[in-house]
């Protein structure tokens, strides 16, 4: 994982002539650009990583855990994140943990 100010510390390593200071504030400024165009319904593409857009979630059926009351959803927007095929490739080079194949009982408790 990643947190902001990590990020913000790595980029400072990078780049030790410009203040931290400075590097915070474009790190926040760019992160506040990203959030207006998704709520304005603009989509962000970043190439070579991947690009941001909304999917509209439409009301559901659900029940609520606890009390087992049954309720309708709200109708909502969500971010969706589709990488980009530089990162994918990136992601599944570095990877060091095997991938097992499915298990013909565990395909068939994902289709149930």
């Amino acid at each position: 994982m990643l947190i902001k100010s990590q990020l913000i510390s790595e980029l400072g390593k990078h780049f030790p002539h410009l203040p931290e200071k400075d590097i915070a504030l474009a790190v926040n400024h760019i992160i506040e650009h990203m959030s207006n165009t998704l709520s304005q319904g603009g989509r962000i593409e970043i190439r070579g990583f991947g690009s941001f857009n909304l999917h509209f979630r439409p009301p559901r059926r659900a029940h609520n855990p606890k009390t087992g009351e049954k309720l309708v959803t709200n109708p909502k927007y969500a971010v969706h994140f589709k990488p980009g095929k530089e990162l994918r490739d990136k992601v599944n080079a570095n990877r060091h943990i095997p991938i097992e194949p499915m298990t013909q009982e565990e395909m068939e408790d994902e289709t149930e």
